[in-house]
């Protein structure tokens, strides 16, 4: 009986302590956790999977990386996947906000629980944990109104929007929009997905040049740094001063835009941090150990101008 008392006794204490030590070890160490990435359209993109990874890693996370390649149905594919490799969670940056119940789901039934990075998605709540990402609406409102103090309120403008469908640009479209409607002389005249890439921006920007007067622009705004820099090649090929003659505002802060600061081409550009890989790893282990978490956690970012640009060029690994 003495000794049954005590085998009894050891399995409660063990039932206190195996939890306070998975509670201890905040870094994830140990868990498989499925990553599935948009695809590698900007070089944010990259910059934001190379930083999920680096943190992963630094924490002894084995993680299953997949990239959709700008396909929703390629990244449905991979949460499947993942389920189907029994991981401890996923982590989710969806490519556009409809048509994840199902696969959401399924995770919920086979008890894995889901993260949302960056863009969002407009599944039932119940089906995911919380979202880590920027506030897409403020960076809208933050680049119109620094737009709107350069032009003193005046200003005729093209706009390079998101990948439609995309929570990033539904948002940042509405919070710039949102701003500029306060301002009777703020106008978007020509306005087109570039679909965040480099190549569609500068083939929009050739169409909006054609298809006005070049002098009657007066600022290009890009939902992302990579079609700005796609639309000031357009720009220098038909004979402009980028910067100059139109004024640029876009969103991301990546290397490449503080270079083109530096040379004159472009004017300001709005951080959305990558370095969203900690906080979802966090929030990964917070949930597994019982946690109750906001169902939004921000991820918070700036403006920047050509007067730090070589600080920043430099800081963020540019060459």
């Amino acid at each position: 009986m003495r000794f049954l008392r005590l085998c009894v006794l050891s399995l409660v204490l063990l039932a206190f302590v195996v939890p306070l030590v998975a509670a201890q070890d905040n870094s994830g160490a140990g868990l498989t956790i499925g990553f599935a990435q948009v695809g590698s359209e900007s070089a944010w993109r990259t910059a934001f999977t190379d930083a999920v990874k680096a943190e992963a890693e630094s924490r002894g996370i084995n993680l299953l990386f997949s990239d959709g390649q700008q396909k929703q149905e390629n990244q449905i594919a991979a949460l499947r996947s993942f389920i189907a490799q029994g991981v401890d969670a996923i982590i989710l940056a969806p490519i556009v906000e409809t048509g994840w119940d199902e696969v959401l789901t399924e995770a919920k039934e086979n008890g894995i629980p889901v993260i949302i990075v960056d863009r969002n998605v407009t599944a039932d709540p119940s089906l995911w944990v919380t979202r880590v990402s920027s506030d897409f609406v403020h960076e809208g409102r933050l680049a119109a109104a620094w737009l709107v103090q350069a032009t003193a309120g005046k200003c005729n403008i093209v706009e390079l929007k998101g990948t439609v469908g995309s929570s990033a640009a539904l948002d940042r479209e509405k919070g710039f929009n949102e701003v500029i409607a306060l301002f009777p002389d703020m106008h978007i005249i020509l306005s087109e997905s570039g679909d965040f890439t480099r190549t569609n921006g500068k083939e929009v920007m050739e169409s909006f040049l054609k298809a006005v007067d070049p002098s009657t622009i007066c600022a290009v705004w890009a939902h992302n740094d990579d079609m700005l820099i796609g639309a000031i090649q357009a720009m220098k090929e038909a004979g402009l001063d980028p910067a100059n003659d139109i004024l640029t505002i876009s969103v991301d802060a990546i290397p490449d835009i503080f270079k083109a600061m530096m040379d004159g081409d472009a004017n300001a550009t709005v951080e959305l941090s990558p370095n969203m890989g900690g906080p979802a790893f966090d929030a990964v282990v917070a949930t597994l150990n019982g946690e109750v978490l906001p169902k939004w956690i921000p991820v918070a970012g700036g403006i920047y101008f050509p007067d730090t640009a070589a600080e920043e060029y430099a800081k963020r690994g540019g060459s």
